[in-house]
């Protein structure tokens, strides 16, 4: 983790350094963006042609002038060991399989898009998340363990 921290920052009360984050929310009708420090998010339009190079160029034009070391990404659509493992419903081709880490020039966690949403609000115990917007987001936490259910496209 030495490539992303940068050693002017001051270290928190644990000794550790913070990192800024970016925030990257992509939706089947818009993304939207937030970084750490920042009072209001911004967004564009996302849609059936969106293709994951547009989505990061057009996220880096947003954060230009935004500070951030890493980058968390809400994937709408499975994720396996931080990677995309099928293309979204809503948006173009080409995610799977993205360098996210290279287009953005940083580290990167990707989760299910639903899951960052749930873990936003999570105050322990039990909870069940479903996010109504393009698609139905779903996910279950029980007792600080996170699991997306894509409930909006089980076959039936």
């Amino acid at each position: 983790m030495r490539d992303i921290i940068n050693p002017t920052r001051q270290p928190n009360e644990l000794g550790r350094r913070l990192l800024k984050v970016l925030v990257v929310d992509v939706g089947g009708t818009h993304v939207k963006i937030l970084a750490t420090g920042q009072q209001s998010h911004r967004e564009f339009a996302s849609g059936p042609t969106l293709t994951a190079a547009q989505m990061v160029a057009r996220a880096k034009t947003l954060a230009a002038r935004w500070k951030y070391d890493v980058v968390s990404l809400g994937y709408p659509g499975p994720v396996l060991d931080g990677r995309p493992i099928a293309e979204p419903h809503n948006l173009g081709r080409g995610w799977v399989g993205f360098d996210y880490r290279a287009a953005f020039g940083c580290a990167i966690k990707i989760v299910n898009d639903a899951a960052m949403q749930a873990m936003g609000g999570y105050q322990g115990g039990k909870m069940l998340f479903l996010g109504l917007g393009t698609g139905l987001g779903s996910t279950l936490i029980v007792n600080g363990i996170v699991e997306p259910m894509e409930l909006g496209h089980l076959p039936y």
